[in-house]
C-alpha cells in the first residue's frame, strides 16, 4: 500500500511538472534568458510556477509539522546544520550551472525521459555527477599540517 501510495504521489507531482511546463527544456531555458541573449524571448511564465510551489511548499510545511510523526515514515528527517560551508555553496551553483546549460531540472528531467533522447543523456549523466559527488564525499579527508622536527 506504501509504494502504490506514493507512485501516486509520484504520479501527480510528474503531471504538475508536465502542465507547468518544467518538462520542456525550451521553456526553461527561455525562462532562465532574461537578458534576451539565447533565443531573444524571455518567458516569464515560469515564475507563476515556482511561486506557486513555495507557496504550496510552505502551507505544505506548516500543516505537516504540526503532525507528531509523517504518514509514510516514523520521524521526519529535516536538516539540522547551521553552517555554511563550502559544499552548500557549491552544491547549488553546480545544480544552477547544468539547469542553465541543459534546460533540465533533475524532477522534468526524469519526466522529460519519455519524449526524447536528451533528457535521458542528461539523466545518465546526472545519475554519474551524483555517484561521483557520493565518491569524492565518502573520502576520508587529508589534512596537511606543519612539519614537526624531531
Amino acid at each position: 500500500m506504501l509504494i502504490l501510495a506514493q507512485f501516486a504521489i509520484g504520479l501527480i507531482f510528474g503531471l504538475g511538472l508536465v502542465i507547468a511546463g518544467m518538462s520542456n527544456p525550451a521553456k526553461v531555458l527561455n525562462f532562465l534568458d532574461v537578458a534576451g541573449i539565447g533565443s531573444g524571448i524571455w518567458d516569464p511564465s515560469l515564475a507563476f510556477v515556482l511561486a506557486g510551489a513555495i507557496a504550496v511548499t510552505f502551507v505544505g510545511y506548516k500543516l505537516v509539522l504540526r503532525r507528531g510523526q509523517p504518514i509514510f515514515g516514523e520521524r521526519f528527517h529535516l536538516p539540522t546544520a547551521q553552517d555554511i560551508d563550502a559544499r552548500i555553496i557549491a552544491g547549488p551553483a553546480i545544480f544552477g550551472i547544468g539547469w542553465g546549460l541543459a534546460g533540465f531540472c533533475p524532477g522534468p528531467a526524469f519526466t522529460a525521459m519519455t519524449s526524447g533522447v536528451p533528457a535521458a543523456i542528461f539523466v545518465a549523466a546526472m545519475l554519474a555527477g551524483m555517484l561521483a559527488a557520493r565518491t569524492i564525499a565518502s573520502r576520508p579527508v587529508s589534512v596537511i599540517g606543519p612539519a614537526t622536527s624531531g
